[in-house]
């Protein structure tokens, strides 16, 4: 069950006798005129959040497209059949009604109650940042989206903004955000799911925030010189740490429970096993992650399903039960995912502090320890030259962009919009092509649009799809630049 709009529930209270209140008779107590702010920023970022990191097949399905996992029986998404679930329409119920709506209402409310000036200020400073983190993902996922428009409920046919003018936008209500945040001043306290209220931690995320979109603006041509200086106007003040992770912490009970545990063990189903894209490439290098990932088959190997080709459950490798537990946490964004951004920021020239190689091997060596390996293991993984980056590769586009593109993509398992979107960005590492596409250059490049636009907001939405080459699975979004690595 979701958070809803309106929390609490009041008892009526039963009279005998005769009153003289009768204003009371007028007043429905079960539906309080007013909610605390910081309940509505709860509910927000807690949809955002289950949406990111949910596997339903209504409403996300990246942990396919990224090919990490593969289905069993029914193989429609695993081949890109997007249309028949209309996944598209829950994706945009879950960020712009539940999500961005909730955290838009939060602001109004959080304005009208008596906070102190600088508490105030890190509130709404608070939810920009995380409302911003919300457009981006939509961007990264659909390209173009209502963005000036969107959340006006008096304007029922929002125009579409382009995905560029978005990011640039979005990078300068960053910068005024964090330039809001005081430290010394409280904010949500228990009301912040991710942090607690600590500022500290708010500005170290809107700083890792403008890393990656700095990254993603990169390959941009008329865009180097800012993606250049939001990266290293911020390298510095992002996360120092895995500790400093954006993360979910869920719980045992319904409904605040891990949503794999809700739709893959609670529900008793069998539809996915581990794809061969992903175990085939662990293997080569030997990958300690492995056993932290997935399971081994009977027989005693990690062995993958056929991406986008019916499976047979009982022969592939599984999920890893730890990760299909209720407590499990969500993952928003890491100091591992930062590392290679950083590593690829290297490689391309900017001043970063450290080279590509030495970002990368931190990359590794993070996510293997957070996934419980061993410091010993991190080393002798990165020793093996298939795997350790050289300085060669800077000084070659397709160098580093295996390199990096391929352990990045490596560290988000679990995480298949930002993984799906790695692959998209650096065209690593080279994808399958599924039982019912012709080649590679079939592998979706974004999302297309609910269908429901087509018919409530058709101007708009006509427009919106000839800016983008047409309403396809395979155009392209604005940092997409270079063509996908084929087989």
């Amino acid at each position: 069950m979701k958070p809803k709009y309106l929390i609490g529930v009041f008892l009526a209270s039963i009279f005998i006798g005769c009153t003289d209140k009768f204003e009371d008779f007028n007043t429905d107590k079960k539906n309080p005129l007013a909610v605390p702010g910081s309940a509505l920023f709860t509910s927000g970022t807690k949809s955002i959040a289950d949406q990111v990191n949910t596997s339903k097949l209504g409403e996300n399905i990246f942990k396919l497209f990224s090919q990490h996992w593969t289905e069993t029986t029914y193989i429609d998404e695993a081949n890109y059949a997007v249309l028949e679930r209309g996944i598209a329409h829950n994706m945009y119920t879950a960020y712009y009604k539940r999500g961005l709506r909730n955290l838009q209402e939060a602001k109004k409310y959080i304005i009208a109650e008596e906070n102190p000036p600088e508490v105030l200020k890190n509130k709404l400073a608070i939810i920009e940042l995380f409302s911003i983190y919300a457009y981006q993902q939509l961007v990264d996922i659909f390209g173009s989206v209502p963005y000036k428009d969107a959340l006006n409920i008096n304007n029922v046919y929002p125009k579409y903004d382009g995905g560029l003018d978005i990011y640039k936008d979005l990078i300068k209500r960053t910068d005024a955000a964090l330039a809001d945040l005081n430290v010394s001043a409280a904010s949500f306290g228990i009301a912040d799911v991710f942090y607690k209220g600590n500022v500290a931690a708010w500005i170290k995320f809107g700083y890792t925030l403008k890393v990656k979109m700095g990254i993603s603006l990169s390959d941009v041509s008329s865009e180097t010189a800012l993606a250049k200086s939001t990266v290293e106007s911020s390298y510095d003040k992002a996360f120092s740490s895995s500790a400093d992770d954006c993360l979910v912490p869920y719980q045992e009970a319904a409904p605040n429970f891990n949503p794999l545990y809700a739709e893959i063990v609670a529900s008793g189903r069998n539809d996915y096993v581990i794809a061969n894209t992903f175990v085939d490439i662990l293997n080569r290098v030997n990958d300690p992650r492995r056993e932290k990932y997935f399971t081994k088959t009977d027989s005693g190997a990690y062995r993958g399903g056929k991406y986008g080709y019916p499976s047979p459950y009982d022969q592939c490798s599984h999920i890893n039960p730890a990760i299909l537990e209720p407590t499990f946490h969500g993952i928003m964004m890491t100091y591992t995912e930062l590392q290679f951004y950083l590593a690829e920021a290297a490689a391309r020239g900017f001043s970063v502090g450290k080279t590509a190689a030495d970002y990368y091997a931190e990359g590794i060596k993070s996510s293997i320890l957070e996934w419980g390996g061993s410091q010993a293991q991190a080393d002798a993984y990165l020793a093996q030259p298939s795997v350790a980056y050289s300085a060669a590769q800077d000084r070659s586009r397709d160098g580093w962009r295996e390199k990096i593109g391929t352990q990045s993509w490596i560290a988000n398992y679990t995480r298949g919009l930002e993984a799906w979107t790695t692959w998209r960005r650096l065209d690593y590492p080279v994808f399958n092509v599924p039982e019912r596409k012709a080649s590679v250059e079939d592998i979706p490049t974004r999302f297309t649009f609910p269908v429901d636009e087509q018919t409530a907001n058709g101007k708009n939405y006509q427009a919106a799809a000839a800016a983008l080459g047409g309403d396809l699975l395979t155009s392209k979004i604005f940092w997409d630049v270079y063509n996908v690595t084929k087989p």
